[in-house]
């Protein structure tokens, strides 16, 4: 058994590296050109899961995956009042901040979107062969930690590109990274 991780494509947010999570920005043209490429190289799978964020129902769609379960836990990290800032204009105020390390005020703490993450984990468990997942860059990060048993903010330890392919797996009963950020 896998699961796949495919992060949605190049958003203009995205490129401009504003924090996204609530607001629904969809892909850019760049973006369905990556998403679209991967059509016909990813396998067929037992469960195809998706956030509810068009930029990441799209990416499935453009990858041929028509029809994926629309899974609200796999929404990305809620940035709460940092909801399209960049690092850069939060570190004006906050030197030094990071979500891995101190969150985001009003929004969602990394125990909570590792909570999520774990139930989406359980649900691919329960799948009858391989699962895919597309959604978001910081809780496909947090998705990955929690399989490896790892705490949430160690997703810090594993960038993720647009429209990046990882899979996760097993090494015998041992919950693996098999590849990740292809």
């Amino acid at each position: 058994m896998k699961i796949v991780l495919v992060r949605h494509g190049e958003t203009e947010w995205s490129a401009s590296g504003k924090h996204t999570s609530v607001s629904d920005i969809p892909l850019t043209e760049r973006g369905r050109e990556a998403a679209a490429r991967l059509r016909g190289q990813l396998g067929d799978f037992a469960l195809v899961l998706a956030s509810p964020r068009v930029r990441a129902r799209e990416t499935a769609r453009l990858a041929g995956f028509e029809a994926p379960e629309i899974t609200p836990d796999l929404a990305e990290v809620d940035y709460g009042d940092y909801e399209g800032l960049t690092t850069d204009t939060i570190r004006e105020t906050r030197p030094g901040w990071t979500l891995w390390a101190d969150g985001s005020p009003g929004g969602e703490t990394l125990a909570e979107a590792g909570a999520r993450v774990d139930r989406v984990i359980a649900r691919a468990l329960e799948a009858d062969g391989d699962v895919i997942v597309f959604a978001h860059g910081h809780i496909l990060r947090v998705l990955a930690a929690r399989w490896i048993e790892l705490p949430p903010e160690r997703g810090a330890s594993l960038a993720l590109d647009t429209a990046a392919v990882s899979e996760l797996g097993f090494e015998r009963e041992t919950r693996v990274i098999a590849r990740w950020n292809g």
